[in-house]
């Protein structure tokens, strides 16, 4: 038997099998007895832990939003999208809108981006864009705009570095430097102890780079307001997705084409599950690391993250296919396995989304049975990001 001690609960990880019903049973006897607490000491090292007062997330690591977890759902629902011609995709429905709040963040996010050196060509782009918009539509259980500019930062700094490093051959992006690039982008997510004069080239490098500085400043403000297994968390969620991009990248420099199965495999670890891991730091808790990193609780969240992420792939098929380079796309890759036309790939790859949000709403039915706010919270927000994130992109001009 293992059990981790965040000096709040232990959780245990032995017990009966089943979905749910595992679950359930794991971390019912951590909680029976117990009542809920105010605060956690400060541990016997000095680091800081959830509970600490000098923790941004509060008095207390758990901080209930605006809703509580069981609160009644809306009914997922099929939804047209583009121009109408594709079958509907199936999702949660949006549950926030709300413009003035996008506006303040992306005045927050135009601030932050003219300090580390944007262009006036490249604000104007960043505002047209509309991270702040994003951020409003899938991050639902805040309405602090300074918190939601962790995610909107965040959000800018990982769509740089796909466009200039990745995807965007008119931005730069080659995918012979792609695996040198995103390595020095780890250096400035995940800061390397000093190695004297070897240390010396790599920051002036970390302050040259426009995607780096990003990168740098960003996750300096998101440890500003989550745990630090919070922002590990999200920086190794990142590298995960980093690895894909350098399979991305060995296609398109051999001008090999990937069959549709071998590139979702790789997409599945390149989805908005990166972004979902910010959900619970930006609303200001923490789901625990054995149940965040749980089998059901994953998989779940994989599956929303890569339902999301196809929606971001049915949207980007004529810009994609459009590159003088042409980028991996679930569409693209299907058409080519099966000779078949554009709008029949569509057909496919909807019908795989629909599928993957059909099971996310079934483990999250199940999940239900585990007693823990934080989770119950976090799935919700799961739930929520997709729905907001299938707003976003059918109403952005970037996919217009």
């Amino acid at each position: 038997m293992t059990s981790l001690d965040n000096n709040r609960h232990t959780y245990l990880l032995d017990g009966p099998r089943g979905l749910g019903t595992e679950l359930a049973t794991k971390f019912s006897t951590a909680h029976r007895d117990e009542p809920e607490p105010a605060s956690a000491p400060r541990s016997a090292t000095g680091l800081r832990q959830p509970g600490d007062s000098d923790n941004s997330l509060g008095e207390s690591a758990f901080r209930m939003p605006f809703r509580h977890p069981a609160a009644e759902l809306e009914p997922y629902r099929e939804l047209e999208w583009g121009d109408g011609s594709a079958p509907p995709l199936y999702c949660p429905p949006v549950t926030r809108v709300d413009d003035d709040l996008a506006d303040r963040i992306d005045d927050r996010l135009a601030t932050w981006a003219q300090s580390i050196g944007f262009t006036d060509e490249e604000l104007e782009k960043l505002r047209r864009t509309g991270y702040g918009r994003l951020v409003m539509l899938t991050h639902t259980d805040s309405d602090d705009p300074d918190r939601l500019l962790v995610p909107a930062q965040m959000n800018t700094a990982w769509w740089m570095a796909d466009d200039y490093y990745a995807d965007d051959s008119a931005l730069g992006a080659d995918p012979t430097r792609l695996p040198q690039r995103l390595t020095l982008a780890m250096a400035a997510l995940d800061p390397l102890p000093d190695a004297g004069e070897f240390t010396t080239p790599l920051d002036e490098v970390l302050r040259e780079d426009k995607v780096l500085r990003a990168f740098g400043s960003a996750i300096q403000n998101l440890r500003a307001h989550a745990t630090p297994a919070q922002v590990q968390r999200a920086c190794y969620s990142t590298f995960t997705m980093f690895v894909s991009w350098t399979a991305y990248a060995a296609w398109r420099h051999t001008g090999e084409s990937p069959t549709a199965w071998e590139y979702l495999a790789a997409r599945q670890h390149d989805t908005f599950y990166t972004s979902m891991t910010l959900i619970d730091p930006v609303a200001g808790y923490e789901v625990p690391a054995n149940l965040f990193y749980d089998d059901h609780v994953r998989q779940a969240a994989f599956r929303a993250g890569t339902a999301a992420v196809l929606v971001n792939d049915l949207f980007s098929v004529k810009k994609d296919a459009a590159d003088e380079v042409p980028v991996s796309n679930m569409v693209l890759q299907i058409a080519a396995d099966r000779g078949c036309s554009l709008a029949e790939a569509t057909e496919v790859t909807v019908d795989l989304h629909n599928d993957m949000v059909r099971q996310f709403e079934a483990d999250h039915r199940a999940l239900r049975t585990v007693p823990s706010p934080e989770l119950q919270l976090f799935l919700r927000g799961v739930r929520d990001w997709m729905g907001g994130s299938f707003e976003w992109h059918n109403t952005n001009p970037r996919y217009r």
